[in-house]
């Protein structure tokens, strides 16, 4: 299958309001089914108390997911906003299980990463059909435009430990993002964004993972773990450690090894 370019108004598009959708299809419906039985393999990698939200990083552990990660349709997309130079360095389940009480409270990824300069793309990629019944994630369309916002501590049952204090953005301009399953959205690390709970009889399932230009450098004293996957392009500027590739299909990281702790920066939808 030839692969899909963002056009001049898909990009201009993001560069106005942050985020990217009604892309075509990264996975068919039955490479969708696959993907899912997959997952559930590489679950059995957890241990008691943990959920999906823990398999974190996993790229570095797992030819699997390192595969979902260098998809080379995701990442032409990424390459229609970062460029042709970029690096993967992060990934993460988000589940919500039905009747789900758990809700992200609206905050700015860039906020929690120790990364400068900002220039990161997150792709959100749907294992479920997502829509507002079953908790769909919403953003607020050019809010990227408004730099860093000042965050608060948030109580509840949000899986962030900060929020975006009240009066600093519009609620009311929020957008959800419906997803099928094997489509991807595209957002901004500066874009306000957050998602509410899962009441629905429906699994809620995403895997974000996010991109770099090689022109962004991590504070390793903050995040020591911090591994850099160069995956189009060339690297000019050398400023992260390069990651070692996977050698196992499935098989966890260990935790010492997550770029950062969730009370961090732990940054979902």
């Amino acid at each position: 299958m030839e692969l899909q370019q963002l056009s001049e108004e898909q990009k201009e598009f993001y560069r106005t309001n942050g985020y990217l959708l009604d892309l075509a299809p990264v996975y068919t419906e039955a490479e969708m089914k696959q993907l899912n039985r997959d997952l559930q393999e590489l679950t059995k990698r957890l241990e008691p108390g943990e959920t999906m939200k823990d398999i974190r990083e996993w790229h570095m552990s797992s030819t699997w997911l390192y595969e979902i990660c260098t998809h080379p349709q995701l990442l032409r997309y990424v390459e229609g906003i970062l460029g042709p130079n970029f690096y993967v360095w992060g990934s993460q389940f988000f589940a919500k299980a039905p009747g789900s009480p758990d809700t992200v409270a609206w905050h700015q990824d860039a906020y929690y990463w120790p990364l400068h300069p900002h220039h990161t793309v997150t792709v959100w990629l749907a294992f479920t059909d997502v829509d507002e019944e079953n908790g769909a994630m919403g953003i607020i369309p050019g809010s990227h435009k408004a730099g860093l916002i000042k965050h608060r501590n948030v109580s509840g049952d949000s899986v962030l430990t900060l929020e975006l204090e009240q009066g600093t953005f519009n609620e009311s301009a929020a957008k959800p993002l419906r997803l099928k399953a094997g489509q991807v959205s595209l957002h901004d690390d500066a874009i306000v964004h957050g998602s509410p709970a899962n009441p629905s009889d429906r699994w809620r399932i995403g895997l974000t993972i996010r991109y770099s230009g090689t022109k962004v450098k991590c504070d390793l004293s903050r995040a020591p773990q911090f591994r850099a996957y160069l995956v189009n392009g060339t690297d000019e500027f050398l400023h992260n450690p390069q990651g070692e590739l996977p050698i196992e299909k499935f098989a966890r990281l260990p935790k010492e090894f997550h770029i950062a702790s969730a009370d961090e920066y732990e940054s979902g939808q």
